[in-house]
Parts: C-alpha cells; structure tokens; sequence
C-alpha cells in the first residue's frame, strides 16, 4: 500500500467560511501549470511521469544513483511500476542501471548524457513558466493563508 503524501487529510474536516473561489482559483492554476508541463514533456519526446522521474534521478541521485524504492516513494508509484519506468527510460537512452556497490541486490539508477540534455532542456522552459505563474500563485496563496478559515482555532 503506497504511503499518504505528507500533509494529506487523514479524513474529511468540513470547514467553516471557506474562500472557495481562492481554493479555485489555486486548483486551476496547479491544473493549467501540469497541462503546460505535460506539453512540453511530449515536446521533448517524454511523457510528464518520465520528465519527473528524470528530475527526481538528477535531484536526489547526487551521481551515485537512486534506488528503485527511493524513486518509487517520490513518485508516488508502486515498485513493479516504477521498474516498468526505468525499463522505458533505459530503452529510450535516457537513465542507465548499475549494481549498488555497497550491496549487490540493489540496483541504482542514473542520468544518461541524453537524459541530462533531455532534463536541462526540460526544466529551463519549467522555470520561465513558474517565473511567469509564480505571482499569480503567490496572490492565491496569501488570500488562503489570510483567509479566516486559515487561522487556527482557539481549542477550550
């Protein structure tokens, strides 16, 4: 069973004064940034999942490689699914895998040459468009963090 995301509502709270059109509002511009970023992961001949494994390999790999589980967890996928993954990057020449020197059983996985190419091209048009959205999510979030039903309440 794959864990809750960190911050992930153990069960529904009804919430009292809500700011639905700021929770709209943060939604749709979350939706419109993941659309962009699917577009141009086919652009770039990837889908959006194998764009945030390759930047999830160059992020915590540190050029020693990541283990399947590590990249499981921050994908939030299943194992067997995730080696199904690496399969398809492996195959497009994108990550390569190598033996866990420290232990033989664990297999590690790294960036190729085209998959760092593939990656830098990939994550500067990511930043111009978190440069171009990040005001207009900031806005969103200050109204939700100002917004009544965001404060505290005084427990009894």
């Amino acid at each position: 069973m794959m864990k809750r995301p960190a911050g992930a509502a153990r069960r529904p709270k009804e919430a009292e004064g809500v700011d639905y059109a700021a929770l709209a509002d943060f939604r749709y511009a979350i939706r419109r940034f993941l659309a962009f970023s699917e577009a141009a992961a086919a652009e770039a001949g990837v889908t959006s999942q194998q764009h945030q494994a390759l930047l999830t390999i160059k992020a915590l790999a540190g050029g020693q490689g990541i283990g399947i589980g590590t990249l499981a967890e921050r994908l939030l996928l299943r194992q067997h699914s995730v080696v199904e993954l690496v399969d398809r990057l492996a195959g497009a020449g994108l990550v390569q895998r190598a033996a866990d020197p420290a232990d033989g059983r664990r297999v590690l996985v790294t960036l190729t040459k085209d998959g760092e190419t593939c990656l830098r091209s990939l994550s500067g048009v990511h930043l111009d468009e978190i440069k171009s959205i990040g005001p207009t999510l900031m806005a969103i979030l200050a109204d939700l963090q100002s917004h009544p039903s965001a404060r505290p309440k005084d427990r009894k």
